[in-house]
């Protein structure tokens, strides 16, 4: 049986929680494959490691391993995914993405949608108000984040 969209969200949303306990920005992610199986989590590492790269997005998928094919994998985000991370996505073809919200960030969901990817937004309440009080507790963090 496959593993409804809201259990694969709850994964990244425990990522970010992670995150932020960590002092760092509350963007989580995990990749599943199509039958819902948990391949890789992770969330955002840019202030505890000093490493712009290490997004919620990258860090579930560098996690994940390596895989014959992407096209039937699943990447779950708390946020909409940056221009970076969507680059990700559209490079190694990944079919799904799942996000938590598109209210506090609206990323590169449209381009995802043109280039084919099935989006879903959760519009999750929780996923919006932890990242809203984090942006406004840290506004120049969040600024860096997003290359602002």
């Amino acid at each position: 049986m496959k593993i409804e969209n809201q259990k694969m969200l709850e994964v990244a949303i425990e990522e970010a929680r992670l995150g932020l306990a960590e002092g760092g920005i509350p963007i989580g992610g995990a990749v599943f494959d199509s039958e819902g199986n948990l391949l890789g989590r992770g969330h955002n590492r840019r202030v505890q490691e000093d490493d712009p790269s290490i997004h919620g997005e990258t860090d579930a998928f560098r996690k994940a391993g390596r895989q014959k094919t992407y096209r039937d994998k699943i990447m779950v985000t708390t946020l909409a995914p940056c221009y970076y991370c969507c680059g990700l996505i559209v490079q190694f073809k990944i079919g799904k993405v799942i996000l938590g919200e598109s209210v506090n960030f609206k990323g590169g969901v449209d381009w995802l949608k043109e280039k084919g990817v099935e989006v879903v937004d959760m519009n999750s309440k929780e996923c919006v108000e932890m990242l809203s009080s984090y942006i406004d507790k840290n506004p120049e963090v969040w600024n860096e984040d997003i290359g602002e």
